[in-house]
């Protein structure tokens, strides 16, 4: 079989029938990404193929830098053209890491280019992507109308003004573009340089004066109405391991004020305001009818030298082990005890707690929204095809597959929707395989099929209600 061919990671007539006749058309939900606002306001035209390709990208930067490329071509002085050099010469040595099979999947949709990058094509393709980069029909907003694309939630602070998704919707623009809470700068009190400046903005922007942590929670609630007002319905968090401490309300309160006064906090004080915040806005989400969202497990910023010279987001984090179950356990049950539990997705990032994760979500689902305890699709590093793999199948046993929202992009390109169908070639073939080893039973293909249109965007659909 030649690579990329239609059949492309599809092993078997079932597998090709099920995604051509069934996933391939399915349009995208993509509920959880970081792409910028403000480019799609412009409807940006990229300057060429770098700018859109590379920047930002710290799965290519990884690669280069162990691929010997100096940082000058990552994210340093080097010409745009340059660093596309680069990169190409370091993509021959990705093969067997999923960036050789995105890279390729990327140019091919939506740029229409089959040849494989390396040292000796690589003039040949920037030239080409760089010349349709300019046209109107590969303006940001008209990729995502290429890709199918029929909703996108971005990734947004509480003290974003949100004007670039104000004038989006006032443009009309048919793919809805809908901002998501992400409050976690809320969660870091014991930086004092760092959270009293931000709660100085989340004053001013919401237009309540913080003294207190009650003041805190109503500064925050206005700003979770003014999200709502425009079209979010889903918060995100990015913890190592979710926090469910004893506490009392007086507790949280002296420990604010100590906050306010730049007096030093125990780490249990730490954890203990961060336990009350995760409650008090996930009841927030609950009072909405919000969907809430907790990535967890990535240690983050480990290069304490790059660091310091690039910041965070720049490919220095990994995979952590940190303890979750207990706590997660409880923080869950706090809320559903008292019925506030909102819809929840999952996403875990070590692969060892894939069947914890999947046996969680069973703890709390309760009937009332189908598939309301959500196990999130691979994430990060696990977003693969073994890691997609080893999700699927951790939540078909031990859960619905069925019920299952599908694939995210969680990136800040616009090029990386081809994620989507990868994903999809990947379900096709692993439902495919089991019915042609007898597993599954070949004379339900109907509902086979109605099945994998549900996981690509039905359920989506249904469960966000966007």
């Amino acid at each position: 079989m030649s690579f990329l061919s239609e059949n492309f990671l599809l092993e078997t007539k079932t597998a090709q029938q099920l995604y051509h006749d069934h996933a391939a058309k399915m349009p995208i939900i993509d509920y959880h990404c970081h792409l910028p606002p403000d480019e799609i306001a412009s409807d940006k035209n990229f300057e060429n193929l770098t700018k859109i390709w590379l920047n930002g990208d710290h799965y290519k930067w990884r690669a280069m830098r162990t691929n010997g490329v100096n940082e000058k071509y990552c994210t340093g002085d080097a010409s745009d053209y340059e660093k596309f050099e680069k990169w190409a010469a370091t993509v021959p040595y990705t093969m067997r890491n999923p960036l050789y099979h995105w890279t390729h999947m990327e140019l091919k949709k939506p740029f229409g280019i089959n040849k494989i990058l390396k040292p000796e094509s690589a003039r040949e393709i920037y030239d080409a992507c760089t010349e349709k980069l300019q046209t109107k029909e590969f303006s940001v907003r008209n990729i995502l109308k290429q890709m199918n694309v029929k909703v996108v939630c971005t990734t947004d602070d509480p003290i974003d003004s949100l004007e670039h998704h104000q004038k989006i919707k006032q443009d009309g623009f048919d793919v809805h573009i809908l901002p998501a809470f992400r409050a976690d700068k809320l969660l870091a009190i014991e930086n004092s340089d760092v959270f009293l400046p931000y709660l100085n903005k989340l004053s001013e922007v919401s237009g309540v004066g913080i003294e207190s942590y009650d003041d805190l929670l109503t500064a925050l609630k206005n700003r979770h109405d003014f999200f709502h007002e425009m079209g979010c319905r889903l918060s995100d968090h990015g913890l190592e391991t979710v926090y469910a401490d004893d506490y009392t309300e007086s507790e949280i309160k002296a420990i604010f004020s100590k906050a306010l006064n730049k007096q030093a906090l125990s780490p249990e004080e730490v954890s203990k305001f961060r336990s009350a915040m995760l409650y008090d806005m996930a009841v927030m989400d609950h009072v909405k009818g919000w969907t809430q969202q907790f990535h967890l497990g990535a240690l983050r910023n480990n290069n304490t030298r790059m660091m310091r010279e690039l910041g965070p987001d720049t490919g220095f984090d990994s995979i952590g082990d940190f303890g979750v179950a207990s706590a997660l356990a409880k923080f869950m049950d706090r809320l559903d005890n008292t019925n506030q539990l909102a819809k929840t997705i999952l996403y875990n990032l070590n692969p060892s707690q894939n069947e914890l994760y999947a046996t969680m979500i069973g703890n709390f689902n309760d009937g009332s929204v189908a598939g309301k305890i959500q196990y999130g699709s691979a994430w990060w590093f696990l977003d693969q095809k073994d890691g997609m793999i080893k999700q699927m199948n951790a939540l078909s046993n031990m859960g619905l597959l069925s019920r299952f929202v599908g694939m995210l992009t969680d990136s800040r390109s616009f090029l990386s929707y081809p994620r989507h169908e990868y994903f999809r070639r990947i379900l096709c073939n692993l439902i495919g395989n089991d019915v042609e080893n007898g597993e599954l039973p070949a004379s339900e293909m109907a509902w086979m099929g109605e099945l994998v249109e549900n996981i690509c965007y039905n359920n989506a659909k249904n469960y966000f209600n966007f």
